[in-house]
């Protein structure tokens, strides 16, 4: 998506000549940068930036999208140094799309100290990359909720032997991940062991929703074991979207990483031990591999470096088992959070979008969360059934807390990080006070909702008792503000304090209420005295120069001419400036006073800041339970507006029973305009129906049904009800999809090594509890290649791993499958083809988008190509060419038709050694029989010879061709 920063004036800012050659060298001088950092520096000259060199160039074609922005800096033309201009808003602009969207890195520098507009050298200020915004944070995103918390990993590899008895050169992998939210303060670490695909990794950083991954760095030769490893978690990491930063490997060193935790941790996180070394009693320093990664993570956030963050954070342990295992092809193919890249962009294209019917921006984070991280906990997962079903059964009080509470309710979490970088403002403090009168309603509807009493006590246990709680706690927090701050003058939106809080507060606004007073007594007077009108003839105003003066028409100035009492200050076009020495000494004291309470208010401002920021605790406290009710009133919400209302799903405990839907629909796609969605049974029983191949024609509906049992299961397992009119189904471990894999060829990475990357990892990481999505495998190759590995691969899946699977295929020849393998079943998505008419010859093909079992009889690739207006002739020749095809695919099948495999591998083989035996006898005869042999040349034998030498080899070969079926069938066949 381009960013419309649409008027080329931001470029028109000009660069004061007399800098150029200056700074141009001090640009040459600035280190290089790595070439796959993806990063933009920008020059900070005051009321604009300006960005040079490449940068320039990037900025030209993706922001303004002309190239006649640039101007060239020094001698040469356009041998000079590229350069563009940004005013401060869009540079701001840019920065936000840069670090949320474009996945680029960013360097501010400022002028070194003493230097201004012509400032010629420049110093680092500020980094920031998709995963650390600390230090852009409050200037790019003050006003704006983020509606994603960034999180940075730093992932440490180690291998060791294995056991005792195991191959010499096998090796485990050991993988130590710390990461970072540093909008929250918190930091976590995970170790185990992953396979060659790094598939626990990819699990993590979906889980966590990783922005960015430091790596340590490989060797200059990329060929020795560890830089062959490296290279498959780039591709892993890369394959997920995440901005990959290199650092040495001494980085990784976990030498002062106790002490550094010590500093950093919140006391109240550290379990308490009898051991002097607090450090020690922390489990997460005594993983085997984190702890060298969690030391590269805070140098490389320099968190150290910044007060605030001393005492601030926590750190927890990341379980991998405790949610869903999803890909990042599961990403992608259910379209979580980010449509397929031929589908038309609004909410309701991802699942993130259809579900977002939240009203605070902590309910949309927390969704985003819980969609990448369902559940497996069956108790957890009732628990959040239960409570949607409270609000889906009660529309009234949904719809008063909904639009009534939570649409009034800021982001307090944005407001706490204010409050810890001592950045809040008295606005911050109004905004808590608020949102804290909104408490006691919140606490009413929840306690009057109509449910059953076992809800009731869900209802209290989950939101009521922590409510009630904080509103204790923050009563005296509403008291303080009430006693403080001058609520009356918030409708001027005024953020001040009341001046009888403080004694001298009073004091001074007792003065310059005198004072003002004295003001207006003396602007009568002077009224009276010159007989002008006042505020029409005679102005008292207050100068920025003059501080207050009267000002009076130019026609009037006549009326103090020759008067020394009135002394006269500027003569501009609106007017004369006058005074009087009563005025002048009002002014002075005005202007004094006024000061001085300023001063004071400021004083009291910051004391009362600090105060509201002691609540810290509470209200991230409250946060959550507002962002968990947001959410699950959400669900609700989206449950019951649906085309169709959604059901509660019953969810069964892992590897039990079957999955059972009725009437299931993809919910993004039955909400898209002009869509009337075709609901679909499913049914997949343990050791029956397990494993299910989906054939029939393009856009009949195979893929939205594979992909909308994916996306079920994920709802169920987050807590939502679920698209069907009856839904029942057991907790999955993992959704692992193969869908749909295109070139990645600026990845060197081809359409079939993609989907052969995607396809190992999944049979790695797959187990009997797994709900495997494939469609179309095996298309990145030749037919018959493509068709091999596509029976091996659900051979394999079906057979050994045991896991719920629904394949869809146009290898017609899969559907076999269910001859050898009991608990594979076949089915089919319905067309209609009327019959050919008699004048066109030409059949129609109605799609009907309902599956049904057994195996689609024809296919119907023409029939979908004459659907997209193909040329007549070309239509023709495919249908030709497909008859021929079919003939010879159709001789194949009579030929292959009861015979059991060994027989036919073994009638190959003989076949192979016949044709040997009359090439080779071919070959000598042509060499026997030559009286001449011109150079590099020799005499074929004629057709009839040839022939007459493969009917001796058959002869010779009979009594074995007559043993093996397949190889009599085969000789038959030629006639």
């Amino acid at each position: 998506m381009a960013l419309m920063y649409g008027k080329e004036k931001d470029a028109d800012y000009e660069i004061d000549n007399a800098s150029h050659p200056g700074f141009c060298s001090f640009f040459a001088r600035l280190p290089a940068k790595s070439p796959d950092t993806g990063t933009i520096r920008l020059f900070d000259r005051g009321d604009y930036y300006s960005v040079h060199g490449p940068d320039a160039h990037y900025i030209a074609s993706h922001v303004y999208h002309t190239n006649t922005v640039i101007k060239y800096l020094g001698p040469g033309g356009k041998s000079g140094l590229a350069s563009v201009t940004l005013s401060a808003n869009s540079a701001k602009t840019f920065l936000r799309e840069a670090l949320t969207t474009r996945q680029l890195k960013i360097e501010i520098y400022v002028p070194d100290a003493g230097q201004g507009k012509r400032a010629t050298k420049f110093k680092l200020d500020k980094e920031a990359s998709p995963g650390n915004l600390q230090d852009v944070e409050d200037m790019l995103f003050g006003s704006v909720d983020i509606m994603s918390a960034p999180v940075v990993m730093a992932i440490k590899v180690a291998s060791t032997p294995m056991a005792p008895g195991a191959p010499t050169n096998a090796r485990t992998k050991t993988v130590g991940i710390a990461f970072a939210d540093t909008s929250t303060r918190e930091l976590g670490v995970a170790d185990f062991v992953d396979n060659d695909c790094f598939s626990n990794t990819e699990t993590l950083v979906i889980q966590l929703a990783v922005k960015e991954a430091i790596i340590h760095t490989g060797t200059t030769s990329g060929t020795t074991e560890r830089d062959i490893e490296l290279k498959k978690l780039k591709d892993v990491l890369e394959r997920c979207n995440v901005v990959i930063t290199e650092r040495k490997p001494s980085e990784f060193k976990s030498g002062n990483v106790a002490d550094d935790l010590m500093r950093l941790l919140n006391p109240s996180s550290i379990p308490s031990s009898s051991n002097v070394d607090a450090a020690s009693a922390l489990p997460q320093l005594n993983l085997p591999v984190a702890p060298g990664s969690l030391a590269a993570l805070i140098a490389y956030l320099s968190l150290l470096s910044d007060p605030s963050n001393h005492g601030a954070y926590t750190i927890r342990t990341h379980d991998l088992t405790q949610f869903m295992r999803l890909d990042a092809s599961a990403l992608r193919a259910l379209n979580l959070t980010e449509a397929g890249s031929n589908v038309s962009s609004n909410k309701n294209t991802t699942l993130f979008g259809l579900l977002n019917k939240c009203k605070t921006a902590q309910g949309s984070r927390l969704l985003g969360s819980w969609l990448k991280q369902p559940l497996v906990n069956l108790h957890e997962i009732r628990k959040r059934q239960d409570l949607v079903e409270v609000f889906v059964e009660d529309p009234n009080t949904r719809r008063a807390i909904q639009d009534e509470q939570l649409k009034l309710l800021p982001d307090m979490h944005r407001i706490c990080k204010r409050f810890q970088k001592s950045v809040a403002t008295l606005e911050d403090v109004v905004r808590v006070y608020q949102a804290v009168l909104k408490l006691e309603g919140l606490i009413s509807s929840l306690e009057h909702i109509e449910t059953t009493d076992e809800n009731k006590t869900l209802i209290e246990e989950t939101y009521l008792a922590k409510m009630k709680e904080y509103e204790e706690s923050l009563s005296n927090y509403a008291n303080m503000v009430q006693e403080t701050i001058d609520l009356d003058e918030l409708e001027n939106h005024n953020f001040v304090v009341k001046p009888e809080y403080d004694e001298e507060l009073e004091e001074l606004a007792e003065k310059l209420k005198k004072t003002r007073d004295e003001l207006d007594a003396e602007h009568k007077r002077v009224g009276r005295e010159l007989e002008l009108e006042l505020d029409k003839k005679l102005h008292l105003e207050n100068s920025q120069v003059h501080g207050y003066c009267f000002r009076i028409s130019k026609n009037d100035q006549k009326s103090i001419s020759g008067k020394k009492e009135y002394i006269d200050l500027a003569t501009l076009k609106n007017g004369c400036y006058f005074t009087t020495r009563k005025l002048s000494n009002l002014a002075t004291e005005y202007t004094e006073t006024t000061n001085a309470y300023k001063a004071k208010q400021s004083k009291l401002v910051g004391e009362i800041v600090m105060t509201a920021a002691t609540y810290t605790p509470i209200l991230e406290a409250w946060n959550v339970v507002i962002a968990h009710l947001d959410v699950i009133i959400a669900f609700a919400h989206v449950a019951v507006n649906a085309p169709e209302a959604y059901v509660k799903p019953t969810v069964l405990e892992k590897g039990s029973g079957s999955l059972s839907l009725k009437d299931a629909r993809h919910p993004c796609l039955e909400v898209q305009d002009d869509v009337s969605f075709i609901p679909n049974d499913v049914e997949m029983i343990k050791n029956e129906s397990e494993f299910q191949i989906i054939t029939g024609p393009n856009m009949g509906g195979k893929s939205t049904y594979i992909r909308q049992v994916g996306v079920i299961a994920l709802l169920a397992q987050i807590g939502c009800f679920v698209p069907c009119s009856e839904a029942r189904l057991p907790i999955f471990d993992s959704v692992l999809c193969r869908v749909g894999a295109g070139d990645s060829q600026l990845r060197g990475v081809s359409t079939f090594m993609a989907e052969m990357l995607e396809t190992a990892s999944i049979l790695r990481s797959a187990t009997k509890d797994s709900l495997i999505i494939i469609d179309e495998l095996g298309r990145g190759t030749s037919t018959y290649d493509g068709f091999g590995l596509a029976w091996a691969i659900s051979e394999h899946i079906a057979s050994e791993i045991h896991a719920f699977c629904v394949f869809a295929t146009h290898f017609h020849e899969l559907t076999a499958l269910d001859q050898q393998i009991s608990h594979v079943k076949n089915l089919h998505v319905v067309a209609h083809v009327s019959t050919a008419d008699s004048l066109s010859q030409k059949r129609d093909i109605t799609l009907l988008y309902k599956v049904e079992p057994g195996v689609c009889d024809q296919s119907f690739g023409i029939h979908v190509a004459e659907l997209a207006n193909f040329p007549e002739n070309v239509v023709k020749l495919a249908k030709r060419k497909a008859d021929e095809l079919e003939d010879f695919n159709s001789d194949r099948r009579e030929i292959d038709a009861d015979v059991p495999p060994e027989v036919i591998e073994e009638g190959t083989k003989l076949v192979e050694e016949l044709l040997q035996a009359w090439v080779s006898q071919t070959s000598s005869s042509s060499r026997d029989g030559e009286d001449v042999v011109m150079e590099d040349s020799q005499e074929e034998l004629s057709p009839e010879a040839q022939l007459e030498e493969l009917k001796k080899c058959v002869e010779r070969f009979r009594p074995r061709i007559e043993q093996n079926l397949w190889a009599q069938r085969v000789l038959e066949s030629l006639g």
